[in-house]
């Protein structure tokens, strides 16, 4: 029998909707918040995150516990060595023409990952404005939520975790600690092997030679545009002239570098240096609690400021599970996620929210924190730097390797 219009109208609909299904799970609404949490339920997350550290580590053991319990989300911490792991992995599937089920649902992404994947459209998005926790980072009056290393964030990731420089010394050892870049450089030379730091491109051996550009130099404001080829070698000669100095009284004379954070602090802890750093405020105290780091362990800053940024939560445009990555990163930015992840037995990164937008309660949390005998209070963590456009901090890295590396 011939099929009637309305009828053929019927069919076609029919076998539309599983399409329509799909598209709407690869693609939920973030401004529809209870299906997005409907859709999550269920879901693997593979977060993409850095794995060098035991305390970040056992943090998000504890979030996947959470979001187990309160929203049925499987969260699976995929670590990583560098964030640039997961970047190369979802190009590779771009390029592969897999543009649903990716891999990869979630990245701790950093800066210059960040403005690479945004330029390559590789982000799924905007989806973080949407986000129930996110007025509480105060937004309308909190740039850096709004800006990654110079770069719009335009919804395309969120903000979970506050960082700023500081250095840290053992005062039995170290009797007064330097205020700036020369200054540290005239106590490695009368106290040699007694300072270094990570290797870069590790993030905060990047943050070392970075904080040195921006003291070494009289105009910073190079370095927050878009880098010029031609601009590079007079611009950071400063730098390199202060490294080649520098290097030689570094631990082991700077011909090795610890790897990362935990490297250094272990060094720290047997003694082998006075001095080191760190992008927690808090971590200096963390150790000390946990028994890293002795109790005669203080922090300090530069002068002139330190530099500091927030670390966001990203979605790849082809990840497969968009909903529960969401919800996630909503839950990342909750005072409860924020509370455990500031205290520094815990991990002690600085929380991203606004305490005026929290209720009593809410700032119950952090008031209940005991930030530890190493933790400088905010009014002497100084002015925070911004951190200069990912074109200078990735050819800072390519020089460094090649000078002291290659």
């Amino acid at each position: 029998m011939p099929m009637n219009r309305n009828s053929f109208r019927a069919t076609i609909a029919i076998a539309m909707m599983p399409m329509a299904v799909t598209a709407m799970a690869n693609n939920p609404d973030p401004n529809d918040w209870q299906s997005v949490t409907a859709q999550a339920e269920g879901q693997t997350v593979y977060w993409n995150a850095w794995g060098g550290e035991a305390r970040t580590n056992a943090y998000i053991e504890w979030v996947a516990q959470q979001v187990d319990e309160l929203y049925g989300i499987d969260l699976v911490h995929v670590k990583l060595g560098d964030t640039s792991e997961s970047v190369s992995r979802v190009l590779a599937e771009k390029q592969a023409g897999k543009d649903d089920a990716g891999s990869v649902d979630m990245i701790w992404i950093n800066g210059e990952n960040f403005a690479a994947m945004k330029s390559s459209d590789l982000l799924f998005g905007p989806w973080a404005d949407s986000l129930p926790h996110y007025p509480l980072t105060d937004p309308d009056n909190t740039p850096a939520v709004r800006y990654d290393w110079t770069i719009p964030v335009d919804g395309l990731e969120s903000p979970w975790s506050s960082s700023q420089v500081v250095f840290y010394y053992d005062t039995a050892l170290v009797e007064d600690h330097p205020h700036n870049m020369p200054e540290l450089l005239d106590w490695a030379k009368q106290h040699p092997g007694e300072f270094t730091y990570p290797q870069v491109p590790n993030f905060l051996g990047n943050a070392f030679i970075t904080q040195a550009l921006l003291e070494l130099v009289d105009n910073t404001d190079l370095f927050y545009e878009p880098m010029q080829a031609d601009d590079f070698d007079q611009a950071t000669a400063p730098l390199w002239a202060y490294l080649d100095e520098l290097h030689p009284q570094l631990w082991r004379s700077g011909r090795a570098f610890p790897s990362n954070s935990a490297d250094l602090r272990g060094l720290m802890g047997d003694s082998e240096i006075g001095i080191a750093l760190s992008f927690s405020a808090t971590e200096a105290s963390g150790a000390i609690a946990n028994y890293e780091l002795p109790e005669t362990v203080r922090s300090y800053v530069h002068d002139s400021g330190m530099i500091g940024n927030m670390s966001f939560m990203a979605i790849p445009y082809n990840a497969e599970h968009k909903a529960g990555a969401m919800v996630v990163a909503n839950y990342l930015m909750s005072p409860e996620a924020q509370a455990e992840k500031h205290d520094p037995e815990v991990w002690g990164s600085g929380t991203v929210l606004a305490m005026e937008q929290l209720t009593d309660e809410e700032r119950a949390l952090f008031d209940d924190i005991d930030l530890g005998i190493a933790t400088l209070p905010p009014s002497e963590l100084g002015e925070v730097l911004g951190q200069p456009h990912p074109s200078w901090v990735d050819a800072l890295a390519d020089a460094w390797q090649q000078r002291y590396v290659n």
